[in-house]
């Protein structure tokens, strides 16, 4: 027995020696191999237009895929080349500013270096010079000394001689006269008056000596009190039974100095001697003699006019190391300021650069990609160029077996 199966159904026929040997004879029919032949060619032809269409179109699309894909590589590629020229220019642009901009801090650095180089010499010349002034008023307040325990020795004299007088005079009036006799010479713009304010206390001194300098700054002020021997009982007194007082009546007051002028004691060497710094019991007190009333006024004077001019000096001194601590901090303030915003653009700058990476590194593999698209298409422009009956007859053994016997009749 021997299976047939038809090429247009598929059905599977059994059939004898007999009716198989009738069936290949009607297949080797002259009009059924010509039908045969002409249906081969016909598929063959079909065959190959299809596939030229196919590749034909297949081409058109991927050449458009890759002419898009050209376009576009070709644009990123110009605006990554458009950013780097402008990175490359705001870079140049940004190191040109810096520059100009150190550049600029190191002269102001320099200059204010050398404005500090000068303050400094200027304040060690006012040292030195300073120092010197100080030398200088300690030889002048020792000739002063000298003069003075002249005077002392001059006014010891004039006591003895004019004890009988002072005694007489009101002491306070005597006071004022002496005063008064040099005022207008000594102290032309010196308030010298009587205290006549009582205090919440109920106290109050005998004179008060204050004096400005000419920008109305009072640099000197000093409480009276005088004691005279014919003002007092028969009790006797002594000059610090008034010490507590006195202090008293200069702190109410808002004085500097407390000065007790006294005629007690008279036999006390202490008192007699000259002036008595009585500072250990209370702040700023001494005692004098009325023949030291002048001199007193006269030291403690011009002790307070030199001082305030060094105070003064002092304060400009103080003023040109708080402009210098000034500059150091607003130098430091800005290279914190400059380190920052450095730090900012570089930061920011750094970004830019990491993004442009990134579009790079998609671009390659776009073009990786489309290399891979290429080489898919050469791979398949290959296999439709190596097909063939063979390739195509591969799992349809009738239908080769039909082609191969057309072979060999053609043969």
């Amino acid at each position: 027995m021997h299976e047939i199966k038809c090429p247009k159904c598929g059905e599977i026929f059994q059939v004898d020696d007999s009716g198989y040997a009738q069936l290949l004879s009607q297949v080797r029919d002259e009009a059924f191999e010509e039908e045969l032949h002409k249906r081969a060619l016909a598929m063959e032809v079909k065959s190959k237009d299809d596939l030229k269409i196919a590749r034909m179109e297949q081409e058109k699309s991927f050449s458009k895929v890759l002419n898009d894909k050209d376009k576009a590589l070709a644009d990123k590629e110009a605006e990554i080349l458009q950013l780097r020229n402008q990175i490359a220019l705001n870079d140049s642009e940004k190191k040109l500013a810096i520059s100009d901009a150190v550049r600029d801090k190191d002269k102001e650095i320099a200059d204010r270096e050398a404005r500090i180089i000068e303050l400094k010499s200027k304040i060690d010349s006012q040292k030195t010079e300073s120092a010197l002034k100080e030398k200088s008023i300690e030889e002048n307040f020792r000739n002063q000394l000298k003069v003075k325990d002249e005077q002392i020795e001059y006014y010891k004299d004039f006591k003895a001689r004019q004890s009988t007088k002072m005694v007489g005079e009101s002491l306070e009036q005597h006071c004022r006269n002496q005063f008064d006799s040099i005022r207008m010479t000594a102290f032309p713009n010196a308030y010298f008056e009587k205290d006549n304010e009582v205090s919440g206390s109920g106290s109050k001194g005998d004179f008060i000596f204050r004096e400005k300098d000419s920008e109305g700054t009072e640099f000197i002020s000093i409480m009276f009190e005088m004691k005279n021997e014919m003002d007092t009982t028969a009790t006797k007194h002594k000059n610090e039974d008034f010490f507590k007082e006195l202090d008293k009546d200069r702190t109410e007051k808002g004085c500097e100095y407390a000065v007790l002028v006294s005629l007690l004691e008279s036999d006390n060497e202490l008192y007699n001697n000259g002036i008595v710094d009585v500072s250990y019991r209370y702040p700023k007190m001494y005692v004098i003699r009325p023949q030291f009333f002048i001199p007193m006024i006269t030291l403690l004077r011009n002790a307070a006019l030199n001082s305030l001019k060094y105070q003064k000096e002092l304060q400009v001194v103080r003023n040109q190391q708080l402009d210098l601590y000034n500059f150091e901090a607003n130098m430091q303030e800005f290279k914190d300021a400059f380190g920052r915003n450095y730090r900012i653009a570089s930061e920011k700058f750094q970004n830019a650069i990491e993004e442009i990476d990134k579009t790079i590194d998609h671009l390659e593999k776009v073009k990786k990609a489309l290399q891979t698209s290429e080489n898919n298409l050469r791979l398949a422009n290959d296999k439709a160029d190596g097909l063939s009956i063979k390739k195509l007859t591969k799992n349809a053994p009738s239908v080769r077996q039909m082609f191969d016997d057309l072979k060999e009749d053609g043969e």
